[in-house]
C-alpha cells in the first residue's frame, strides 16, 4: 500500500507490534486500556467519570498516525529518531483517504480488537454486546489531527453516524481549527508548557512559531459553541513550575474546563525520560490548587487512577451520554 512508501515498514512493524491497527493509508485505532479495564474489571476511564464518555463503546483513533508538529519528550507514540527508525514527521501525503473510508476502516478494526474477548470468560458479556455499537469517537490516539485537511467532514461523518467526538490538538495549527466544517462535540487543546522556553526543551517543536501558533489557537478558543478543555500535561522536573503563567493561558483562552494531568512513564516515553518524572496524583492536586487560586476556574472533580484533576467555573460538568 501507499502508506508502506510514505514510512518504513519497520515502522508499521513496531506500530503494529504495539497494537495498533493501520487504517488505509495514514489513520490507526489502538485498544484503549480503559476499554480493557471496562470489559474484564468494570473500570472505567477518566472521561467516563467527568464526561459520560463510556470506556467500552469509545474508539480511540487517529487521522494522522505518522505524522506530527511535535516530538514531546512524554509522548508514548514512537518518534522518529527513537529505535533508529527516521522518517519525515512533516511529509504529508500526497493523497488522502476520504472521511467515509477512515470512519469504516476504524469501526471494523475496532471490530477486530473486540473480538478478541468474546470468548473470554471474564468479560462482562452485557457490556461487550453494547461495545459492538460504538458511540465515542476520541480523536487524539497519536499525531496531531489538525493536519489532516479534512478533520471537519471527518468529525461530521462520525456525526452522521451518531457518534459523539472529543478532539485533541496541541494547537499550532489554528487555522485548521479556525477553518472546521463542524464542531466537534468536545475540543482539548493540549498545553505542554508555561512559556515558549520550556516548550522548546519538552515539546521539540518541528515547525517554526509554534509557541506564536499557540496562542492564536488559545485567543480563538472562546469563539467554539462546543465545551473546551486545556489539558495540561505535568512532568516532574520539566514543566510543574510557573503556575501563574499557565494561569495567564487559561484566562487568555476561557476554557470551559482545565484538566492538570500527570505524565503517566509508559509506552516509548520510557526511553526519553525516567519513572522519577511521572508526578503522583498528590503533586497534581497541590498544582491544580495553585492553578485554581491565581483562576477563577473552581476544583470540581479527580480521578486518581489517571491522576488528573479537573478545575471548571461549572459546579459540575456537562455529560454526554
Amino acid at each position: 500500500m501507499e502508506e508502506e512508501r510514505l514510512v518504513p515498514v519497520n515502522l508499521l512493524q513496531a506500530m503494529r507490534k504495539q497494537g495498533y491497527h493501520i487504517v488505509g493509508r495514514h489513520s490507526a485505532v489502538k485498544r484503549c486500556r480503559w476499554l480493557y479495564e471496562s470489559l474484564i474489571h468494570d473500570r472505567f476511564c477518566y472521561k467516563q467519570k467527568f464526561y459520560g464518555i463510556r470506556s467500552h463503546q469509545c474508539i480511540q483513533m487517529s487521522p494522522t498516525a505518522f505524522y506530527c508538529t511535535m516530538r514531546c519528550l512524554f509522548c508514548w507514540r514512537i518518534q522518529s529518531g527513537d529505535k533508529n527508525l527516521k522518517w519525515n514527521e512533516l511529509g504529508l501525503p500526497k493523497r488522502w483517504d476520504s472521511p467515509n473510508q477512515i470512519v469504516e476502516g476504524c469501526i471494523k478494526a475496532q471490530m477486530e480488537i473486540l473480538s478478541g474477548y468474546k470468548g473470554n470468560p471474564k468479560t462482562n458479556m452485557e457490556k461487550y454486546k453494547e461495545a459492538l455499537s460504538p458511540k465515542h469517537a476520541a480523536i487524539s490516539l497519536t499525531g496531531e489531527p489538525t493536519l489532516y485537511p479534512h478533520l471537519g467532514e471527518l468529525i461530521a461523518e462520525f456525526h452522521r453516524r451518531k457518534f459523539t467526538t472529543f478532539l485533541v490538538s496541541n494547537g499550532t495549527v489554528p487555522e485548521a481549527l479556525a477553518n472546521l466544517s463542524e464542531e466537534p462535540t468536545q475540543l482539548y487543546i493540549s498545553i505542554y508548557a508555561p512559556n515558549e522556553q520550556i516548550l522548546k526543551s519538552i515539546s521539540r517543536p518541528q515547525i517554526r512559531g509554534a509557541w506564536e501558533k499557540i496562542n492564536q489557537t488559545l485567543e480563538l478558543l472562546k469563539s467554539f459553541k462546543c465545551p473546551t478543555v486545556l489539558r495540561i500535561t505535568l512532568v516532574r522536573h520539566l514543566n510543574m513550575k510557573f503556575p501563574e503563567l499557565y494561569a495567564k493561558l487559561i484566562e487568555k483562552a476561557e476554557p470551559t474546563y482545565v484538566e492538570s494531568k500527570a505524565y503517566m512513564h509508559v509506552g516509548y516515553s520510557r526511553f526519553r525520560l525516567k519513572y522519577e518524572n511521572m508526578p503522583t496524583h498528590r503533586e497534581i492536586r497541590e498544582f491544580a490548587k495553585k492553578l485554581s487560586k491565581e483562576t477563577s476556574y473552581n476544583f470540581i472533580d479527580e480521578s486518581k487512577d489517571s491522576r488528573v484533576v479537573l478545575l471548571s467555573k461549572l459546579s459540575q460538568p456537562i455529560k454526554f451520554n
